[in-house]
């Protein structure tokens, strides 16, 4: 096969991984880029924090909000023994933790499968949540990572209201994480989403984490907890094109967002392949930290 024949098979197999399954495209990102690293990295600061603040005698509890298969999962077992709640939308991915967790005789965690965005934004149906699926019990840590690009940013203020002032113990934090929504960078995600979310539906990332957090002191409710702001830099890269291009259809919201026609899916597989795939460029992801901790 020349040069240009596998080119043009590659470009098919790459308009075609806009098929697969969300949570495979998921698994991919995980596997070849260092965002879980990243993650990790940060999510360890906020646990020492939290250990440094309550007596080491007393066990802790989590809830990690848009779980799915929970890559960070053996730190947040091994560090809330006295409950890790898993909160899902999707069944698949918790009935990865499910398996999981009867293999290893786990007892203390437990997965819930609802859509955050009907269960915790109003202060009311969070206090339900509390009493119903997690005992009464508050959390000493809530996660938000790269969950929140579900929920419209006009909702956050009130989400991270009923989380802060309802779900969250006296003593914890809640750490979100999500893409930038601004970078200048054209080897970024940021830019690769404006670009051709702009070009083909007239949209951009109006989802601003570090914006939100700055402004958070304002709110009612916030004006005494520590809230922290960072930006991270994470890479992405793999060998296999089709596999490259399922995170490129995750990251541009096909299909369930935004649904680019034959011609547009090819013009995007196209660039991919000359600007990332083929000279070897990793896809590089600012991303936002934030930490509101009391």
């Amino acid at each position: 096969m020349n040069s240009e024949s596998e080119k043009n098979c590659l470009i098919e197999k790459g308009i075609s991984a806009g098929e697969i399954d969300m949570y495979d495209e998921d698994n991919t990102w995980s596997k070849y880029s260092s965002d879980k690293v990243d993650i990790a990295e940060e999510l360890m600061c906020v646990i020492r924090k939290i250990f440094r603040m309550i007596p080491a005698d007393r066990l802790l509890r989590a809830l990690s909000i848009g779980s799915g298969s929970e890559p960070q999962f053996e730190i947040l077992e091994a560090a809330f023994r006295g409950g890790l709640y898993l909160l899902d939308i999707d069944s698949v991915p918790l009935s990865v933790i499910d398996k999981r967790v009867k293999s290893h005789w786990i007892d203390h965690v437990k997965t819930i499968q609802a859509d955050y965005n009907k269960v915790l934004i109003h202060d009311t149906d969070a206090k339900l949540f509390l009493r119903k699926a997690l005992g009464g019990s508050r959390q000493n840590l809530i996660t938000l990572h790269h969950s929140l690009y579900y929920s419209s940013e006009s909702d956050w203020t009130e989400l991270f209201g009923s989380l802060y002032g309802t779900i969250l113990a006296e003593q914890g934090a809640i750490h979100a994480v999500m893409m930038s929504a601004q970078s200048t960078r054209k080897d970024s995600t940021t830019w690769l989403y404006n670009h051709f979310a702009g070009k083909f539906f007239g949209c951009c990332n109006d989802q601003d984490l570090a914006s939100f957090g700055k402004t958070l002191h304002s709110n009612y409710g916030f004006q005494k907890a520590d809230i922290r702001i960072e930006t991270h830099s994470v890479k992405f890269f793999t060998d296999d094109f089709e596999k490259f291009m399922e995170v490129i259809w995750m990251i541009l919201l096909y299909p369930n967002v935004h649904d680019y026609t034959h011609e547009q899916k090819e013009e995007i597989t196209e660039y991919v392949y000359s600007s990332f795939y083929k000279p070897r460029k990793p896809l590089v992801q600012m991303q936002d930290h934030l930490i509101v901790t009391r």
